[in-house]
This record gives C-alpha cells, sequence and structure tokens, in this order.
C-alpha cells in the first residue's frame, strides 16, 4: 500500500489496494469476490446483492481493518491463537460461529470461533475463544465507495464532502468490544477457559493499558 493520497479512503477494496492493477485484482473487483476465505466466493458485508466492498481503509495514511472476514488471510489469527492456547499442536478444529448458552439457558450470543483440542482419537482435550473485532467507520464510506467503482482509477480522490469516513475506536471497543467480552467472556472465565481477541495493532494501541503477563499466565 504504497503511494498513499490523502484524499482516498480506500486501502483495500474486494481485497486488493486501489493501486493493483492486476488482472486478478480487477477480476475480484469486477465479480465483487473475497479473497479472505469468507462464507461464499463473493463478499457479503453489509449486504449479500450489494456489498459494500471496503476491507481496509485508509486514516491518517494508516491502514485500518473495516472487516472481520480481513482478519482470515492465511488464518494466521487462527494458528496464534491455537499456539497460545493449546501449544505447539495441529490436533485441534476451529468451529466458527457457535451459540453460547448461559446457564438459565439463554442465548449470550455467538462466538466467533471455538478452539477445539483433541487427541488421536477425536475425544476433546481442551477448548478456548476467539473474538474478532474490525473497527467501525464513522461518517459514510458507500458513496466514496460507489465512485471509485464507477471507474476503479488507481488515482481515486474524494473531495468535498461532509462526512469524511474516519475509523470510530471508541464505539468499536465501548458499544461492542468490551460488553461481549462481558458477557461472554464471564462465562469463559468461570469455565476457565482462556479466550483470544483478534484487533488491529492500530485499534489496540487505542484501548487503555492492560496489564501483561506471561502467555502460560495469561488467560486472555
Amino acid at each position: 500500500m504504497n503511494d498513499i493520497n490523502p484524499y482516498n479512503p480506500l486501502a483495500e477494496v474486494f481485497g486488493y489496494p486501489i493501486s493493483n492493477e492486476t488482472d486478478e485484482a480487477r477480476t475480484h473487483r469486477n465479480n465483487k469476490f473475497c479473497p479472505y476465505h469468507n462464507i461464499t466466493a463473493k463478499c457479503t458485508k453489509v449486504d449479500k446483492i450489494d456489498p459494500l466492498g471496503v476491507c481496509t481503509m485508509y486514516h491518517k495514511s494508516t491502514p485500518v481493518i473495516t472487516c472481520p472476514v480481513r482478519f482470515r488471510q492465511n488464518w494466521t489469527m487462527i494458528a496464534d491463537a491455537a499456539k497460545f492456547f493449546f501449544g505447539e499442536t495441529s490436533s485441534y478444529l476451529a468451529l466458527p460461529e457457535i451459540r453460547l448458552i448461559d446457564k438459565n439457558g439463554r442465548a449470550a450470543g455467538n462466538i466467533d470461533y471455538v478452539l477445539v483440542q483433541h487427541d488421536d482419537r477425536g475425544r476433546i482435550l481442551d477448548f478456548a475463544s476467539l473474538e474478532v473485532q474490525a473497527v467501525y467507520i464513522s461518517g459514510t464510506i458507500r458513496g466514496a465507495f460507489r465512485t471509485y467503482m464507477e471507474t476503479q482509477s488507481p488515482d481515486f480522490e474524494w473531495r468535498g464532502v461532509t462526512k469524511y469516513p474516519r475509523p470510530d475506536y471508541l464505539s468499536s471497543s465501548n458499544k461492542r468490544l468490551i460488553p461481549q467480552m462481558l458477557t461472554k467472556g464471564g462465562i469463559f472465565k468461570q469455565w476457565a477457559k482462556k479466550q483470544a481477541v483478534a484487533v488491529q495493532t492500530a485499534f489496540f494501541n487505542t484501548l487503555p493499558e492492560l496489564i501483561e503477563v506471561s502467555p502460560e499466565e495469561a488467560d486472555l
């Protein structure tokens, strides 16, 4: 993502920087494909028919991930979480969107991924949770996206607009991440099971300072 234009809020569209004009990138944009292991071949962000194909936006020249599917690149987050949970092993499953039920039998939301460690006969040895949090957008990026898609120019600029898009870190943490961790995290804490949260560094740096301990002592 070089040569960043300060008047361009679009870092990646349908998986590729807008400066990428290769056949592969154009095929993804023209067909609304998602290269990051979405549930279908196509992007489904916001709407299945008319998806908002912005994976990442620019804020002060920094790419900011705005789509949780973007974190699936190379499945690095799964590998890192599994190593934190279970150590060096490949004997685990990563199960997406698992419904969590509280002690009263009421739904407490979905877990983005439940990682389950098993032995060579498939018997469960341990399990843990992984949540994925992208960043909400303040303002609107739909107009910029639609205008860019008309020409797909690598020199796209978005000037003279009100409500210029920017990341809303505060809402992403206070209205989404923290309430989820209090609700679902409390249940996993009672079970004495570890948890992990995948966020981008730019988002993590806006959170209150957290006490760091060794991976062996950590439960999050």
